[in-house]
């Protein structure tokens, strides 16, 4: 553990929530537009969601200032220290990444508050950066021990070649990935997700994180990549660009929104769209090791167009006997019709789920859009399910969600 913040820190930081309250998007858009002056960290990032006007200046104006505000009660942020390291694993950063940061940090509070930042303030916010920064570069350093240390485990970018190509929905694509050097892959847990480096035609670089959506093996990964028609290149690329035996560069399975290695209580698994893709791959690991694990697998989609891979998810509940299976429609086709290519019109509820699932004893997993999430996760929330038992995964700032 690193050293212990000095109490005049923890009372100076304090004394800073107030400003960070008011001008916390000035900060971090200040910060984004030093941090990008330079080339090599710039292309750390993902810009789809990250930027000087993208929703993660406000996403990081919201966490610096809950640390500010949890500054003597550092241990309430123990979840969210896990999942930025589980980011920073999938994009590979560094610990000599670090300094970039905090110098540009240090150097947008003075751009912004003046002569607010007093020489006092600005060293109390540099020893609380490195006291936070210590942590997430040791947690960083444990996770890729461990990941180096199993059977296909690795660090940093490998190649990947696009084994096959599935067409899964009219959206929706599954691209079969084995490692070009013909070696093992580190086996993920059920829910993580893959980092990409891609090289778009144009010669641009793009980040872009992708659940995995098989269960755990040796020998590949599977991702299934809905074409975004209005996204920043990423999906794009994978639907019209590539083909059997493209390469693509990857970094370990990251994420820590996953099923647990023994579950012992009924699992709900709750995917909106595309964020069926973490489901499939737990619902593929409840049918291969837990045969005595009920599990309900609850999917909204549009309409039959636009939904993915349910042949083989209810193929897999059949063979294992208590996975319960349904789906529900938003905008049913013209050929779609209720208890035939689907079993519920409309949107999931929590009255249904309260209803039809073990609500007062299940763990609940979600993957879905930001509105899909907003309302289960809040609505389990009223409904009792403690927090302890509802889980969720979300691309991007997820700020938002937590706050509400």
């Amino acid at each position: 553990m690193p050293k212990p913040l000095s109490p005049s820190t923890i009372e100076l930081v304090k004394q800073s929530v107030p400003a960070l309250a008011a001008n916390g998007t000035d900060i971090t858009k200040r910060m984004y537009s030093i941090l990008f002056q330079d080339d090599h960290i710039r292309e750390l990032f993902n810009h789809a969601n990250q930027g000087e006007s993208g929703s993660q200046v406000k996403a990081l104006a919201g966490a610096i200032l809950a640390y500010a505000q949890n500054i003597d009660n550092l241990g309430a942020l123990g979840p969210v220290v896990e999942r930025i390291a589980h980011k920073h694993i999938g994009y590979h950063i560094l610990p000599e990444h670090y300094p970039y940061v905090a110098k540009a940090l240090l150097a947008a509070i003075a751009d912004v508050l003046g002569p607010a930042a007093t020489p006092e303030l600005l060293a109390a916010w540099g020893e609380a950066y490195w006291f936070l920064a210590d942590i997430l570069i040791g947690r960083e350093v444990d996770i890729r021990i461990d990941l180096e240390a199993r059977t296909g485990g690795w660090n940093g970018w490998r190649s990947f070649t696009i084994a096959e190509k599935i067409k899964e929905s009219e959206v929706v694509t599954s691209f079969v990935l084995r490692p070009t050097d013909g070696g093992a892959v580190v086996r993920h847990k059920p829910g993580q997700y893959l980092t990409f480096r891609l090289e778009l035609p144009d010669g641009t670089l793009v980040k872009r994180n992708y659940s995995i959506s098989c269960g755990p093996n040796d020998e590949y990964y599977r991702i299934s990549v809905k074409r975004e028609a209005n996204g920043q290149g990423g999906s794009i690329y994978l639907h019209d660009h590539t083909e059997a035996g493209t390469v693509l560069q990857v970094t370990p399975p990251a994420g820590d929104f996953y099923l647990p290695d023994e579950p012992n209580r009924p699992v709900v698994l709750l995917s909106g769209g595309v964020g069926l893709t973490p489901m499939v791959s737990m619902i593929e690991a409840i049918a291969a090791e837990y045969p005595e694990l009920e599990a309900h697998f609850v999917h909204g989609a549009l309409n039959s167009n636009t939904h993915a891979m349910d042949r083989h998810v209810r193929s897999l509940a059949n063979g294992h006997g208590r996975i319960a299976v349904r789906t529900f429609y938003s905008e049913p086709a013209e050929t779609d019709a209720a208890g035939y290519s689907h079993d519920h019109d409309g949107l999931i509820s929590v009255d249904w789920l309260t209803q039809n699932t073990p609500l007062e004893s299940a763990d609940f997993y979600l993957c879905g859009p930001k509105p899909f999430l907003s309302a289960l996760v809040g609505g389990l929330t009223r409904a009792g399910v403690g927090p302890d038992r509802i889980h969720y995964e979300f691309f991007g700032p997820a700020d938002e969600l937590l706050a509400a």
